[in-house]
């Protein structure tokens, strides 16, 4: 119901966002803690993925081609070595091959190599040694990297249907210490992004701290404990909220002090008059006279209650269904028809006094005007919402705006001050207000009107 009379950005001349703005806005956290988070996380992942991908890319592959190629020239001397020495120097090629390159080869005479073995897509050993060996021998062979974690198997085919065996250390033709750059690399981000977390959870409590200040004070509550604290700027703003907060309870003890004087002096002046005319008899002539001044109190009473907005009042529980049942008395006493439904838990921590003078304000504005009303009330985690819905006139839309103005009277049939002063609805949204919620207009199922007050819970 309060998206129906809420503004639409282009009404407002906001500017429509992009695709890829609401899609941030969709998946971005919405608190301050987790946004800074991100702020300190984000740049420090894409750093550590750019190093990664660097030396990995460029360092990582450079050693790994040259150990590869070592491995190769050592592998292509031992084969000019069998295709230049007679066959009875194979056993000394083959002692001097383990003991000076590390080799472990075997001579095998007939044969075909295996079937290739199939590679990982992101072996680079495999692909590095594969190009030195086809660049070095320019012979057939056959490669597997994957089957032991030590050792690298090659088989190559010499002339005479001969075929060298060759097992490698693994170690000799890739660089296998990387993953110890990447563990000091990972540990040492941890290490600075849980230091960056205890300064940022610092710098983040003043302003939560602030914030919940002011939330408090938006609703109406006491908030005797808050000092500013945090950096400069935190500080500055705590202080200027301090001022502020200091300045509008002055305003508003000021406000009731000088209305405590007015009305003592209207209320003497009425009471004056009603002493006059009690003096001066029964008179038809008089009744008119008499009206008049049970209207000026009625009006009295009602511009001290805008202007004073109950703000004095503490904040107190309240139970939704006393409120509920008064409302049934007064349904039963105008002749009216009600149901109400209560959601959620039924205390609720409110000003209760000017909370309920909020409902019934609104209500006996249902009561007046309609003659079936429903009246709902939620209470959620965050909010209290309280609808009423009748089956009376309603109010035009272009209308639903300016009755919540000081003495604002609709000159259709209906008007929402039932004490003819045009400060029933403004009445009810400054008490709303007071809470930190509002008061909505909007077109009821029933109808008629549906009022809508949304307070925090």
């Amino acid at each position: 119901m309060i998206e129906a009379v809420r503004q639409t950005k282009t009404e407002r001349g906001e500017k429509p966002r992009s695709p890829f703005a609401r899609w941030l806005r969709r998946h971005l956290p919405m608190g301050l803690y987790a946004r800074s988070l991100l702020i300190v996380i984000i740049p420090m992942v894409l750093l550590q993925s750019i190093v990664a991908f660097v030396f990995m890319e460029r360092h990582w592959q450079l050693v790994t081609q040259r150990l590869s190629a070592a491995v190769t020239s050592d592998i292509a001397a031992v084969i000019d070595l069998i295709n230049t020495m007679p066959p009875t120097s194979y056993p000394d090629i083959e002692t001097i091959a383990r003991r000076q390159l590390g080799l472990v080869i075997s001579l095998e005479n007939g044969g075909e190599l295996p079937m290739p073995v199939r590679q990982p897509y992101f072996d680079i050993l495999n692909r590095i040694l594969s190009d030195e060996i086809r660049q070095e021998t320019q012979l057939p062979f056959w490669l597997d990297t994957i089957s032991s974690e030590d050792n690298v198997y090659v088989r190559i085919k010499l002339d005479g249907a001969r075929i060298l065996r060759v097992t490698v250390r693994r170690n000799s033709a890739y660089a296998s210490n990387t993953h110890i750059f990447i563990v000091w690399m990972v540990g040492a981000s941890l290490v600075l992004l849980l230091i960056a977390i205890l300064f940022l959870r610092g710098q983040i409590r003043p302003i939560l701290h602030l914030a919940r200040a002011a939330e408090s004070f938006g609703k109406g509550q006491k908030i005797d404990d808050f000092s500013p604290r945090g950096a400069e700027e935190v500080r500055r703003a705590g202080l200027a909220f301090i001022q502020m907060r200091e300045r509008i309870e002055r305003q508003m003890e000021q406000r009731t002090t000088m209305l405590s004087g007015v009305s003592h002096d209207l209320r003497t002046i009425l009471t004056r008059f009603k002493l006059q005319l009690a003096i001066a008899g029964d008179h038809p002539d008089l009744q008119p006279l008499n009206q008049d001044v049970e209207d000026m109190q009625s009006m009295l009473e009602g511009y001290l209650a805008f202007v004073r907005g109950e703000a004095e009042e503490d904040v107190g529980t309240l139970k939704l269904t006393d409120v509920m049942t008064r409302l049934s008395a007064e349904a039963e006493l105008h002749g009216k028809t009600l149901t109400t439904v209560i959601e959620g838990d039924d205390d609720v921590r409110v000003r209760p006094n000017a909370f309920t003078r909020l409902i019934l304000n609104l209500a006996s504005n249902a009561y007046r005007y309609a003659d079936t009303i429903h009246i709902e009330a939620r209470h959620g985690q965050r909010w209290l919402s309280v609808t009423i819905d009748d089956n009376g006139p309603g109010i035009p839309e272009r209308s639903r705006e300016d009755v919540f103005k000081p003495f604002f009277r609709l000159d259709e049939a209906r008007n929402l001050d039932s004490t003819g002063t045009g400060l029933g609805l403004s009445i009810a949204r400054d008490i709303a207000r007071s809470h930190g919620g509002n008061v909505i207009l909007s077109d009821s199922p029933l109808g008629g009107l549906r009022a809508v007050a949304r307070v925090p819970a």
